[in-house]
C-alpha cells in the first residue's frame, strides 16, 4: 500500500514539460504580434490567457506537489497531487483554449498548401470523432475514473512512465473536452446550445460523484490520511464546480454573440430587400 502518490513524472520530464510550455507561448505570442503589425485586431488578454494556461500546466510538472509544505492547503500529499490534476486537466486546458490557438495558427499561415492542409486535419472525420462533446467527455471523465478507481493511481507512483503517460492523457483528455464543449477554433460540425448544456451537465456530476467516493475512500492500492484524502477530494469537488461555471459562462457568450450577429444580418437583409 502505498501513502504518497506519484510526482509529474521524472525530472528530465519536467524540464521538458517547463521547455515545451515556453516554446509554444514563445510561437504563439510571436504570431499575434505579427498579426496585429500587418494591421488585423487580436486582443491582448489572449495572449495572457495561453500564457497562464501554459503556465499552470508547467508548474504542475515542475513544482514538487507531492510535498505538502510546497502549496497552502489544508491536506497533505492526495491534496496537492489533486490540485496538480485541477491545473492540467481543467485550468490549464480553459485557459489555452479562450486564447484561440488554432485559429490564430490559420490566420498566420499564408494561403495555400499548408493552410488547406490544416483545414482538411480540423474538418477531418477522427477530429470530428474526437471533438464530439459526448465522446470527448467519456475520454476525459472516463480517465478520471479509471485513474482513481482502478490500481492505476497506485502504479503510477512505481512506474514513471506509467505516470508520464497518465498526466499525458490527462491533459490531452482535458484539451479535447475544452475544446468541444467551448467550439471557439473552427471545428467541422456545430452543436446546438442544449446538447453542449446536456453535455457539460453530465460531465459535472460525473466528477462530482467521483470526488466524493474519493471522500470516502482512497484510489485502490494507497492509503492516505482521513483529512487529506477528504481536503483533496474537496477540492476536485469544488475546483471541478469551479471551472464547470466558467466554461458554462463561455458557452453562454458564445450563444449571446452568435444570436447578436444572427439579428444583426437579419437586419441588414431586411434592408437590402425594399432596396433591391
Amino acid at each position: 500500500m502505498h501513502d504518497h502518490p506519484t510526482q509529474a513524472g521524472p525530472g528530465a520530464l519536467a524540464l521538458v514539460v517547463l521547455f515545451a510550455a515556453a516554446v509554444a507561448v514563445a510561437l504563439y505570442i510571436g504570431a499575434a504580434v505579427r498579426l496585429r503589425r500587418r494591421g488585423d485586431a487580436w486582443p491582448w488578454w489572449r495572449d495572457a490567457s495561453v500564457a497562464a494556461g501554459a503556465g499552470a500546466v508547467a508548474a504542475a510538472a515542475v513544482l514538487p506537489l507531492g510535498t505538502a509544505a510546497v502549496l497552502p492547503l489544508p491536506g497533505g500529499p492526495f491534496t496537492a497531487h489533486m490540485a496538480g490534476h485541477l491545473l492540467v486537466g481543467m485550468v490549464g486546458p480553459l485557459l489555452i483554449v479562450l486564447g484561440r490557438p488554432m485559429t490564430l495558427l490559420l490566420r498566420t499561415v499564408p494561403v495555400g498548401g499548408a493552410r488547406a492542409g490544416l483545414l482538411t486535419v480540423l474538418h477531418s472525420r477522427p477530429a470530428a470523432l474526437l471533438t464530439a462533446p459526448a465522446v470527448a467527455a467519456v475520454l476525459d471523465m472516463g480517465g478520471l475514473w479509471v485513474l482513481y478507481r482502478t490500481p492505476l493511481f497506485a502504479a503510477m507512483h512505481d512506474d514513471p512512465l506509467v505516470a508520464t503517460v497518465v498526466h499525458l492523457h490527462v491533459f490531452a483528455a482535458g484539451m479535447l473536452f475544452t475544446v468541444a464543449i467551448c467550439r471557439l477554433d473552427p471545428l467541422r460540425r456545430r452543436y446546438g446550445l442544449a446538447h453542449l448544456a446536456v453535455v457539460l451537465l453530465v460531465a459535472g456530476a460525473a466528477h462530482a460523484v467521483l470526488a466524493k467516493t474519493l471522500y470516502a475512500q482512497s484510489p485502490p492500492g494507497t492509503m492516505f490520511a482521513a483529512s487529506d484524502l477528504q481536503a483533496g477530494a474537496q477540492l476536485m469537488y469544488y475546483g471541478g464546480d469551479a471551472v464547470g461555471v466558467a466554461l458554462a459562462v463561455v458557452l453562454a457568450v458564445r450563444w449571446y454573440g452568435e444570436m447578436g450577429r444572427a439579428r444583426a444580418r437579419a437586419v441588414t437583409v431586411g434592408r437590402a430587400r425594399p432596396a433591391a
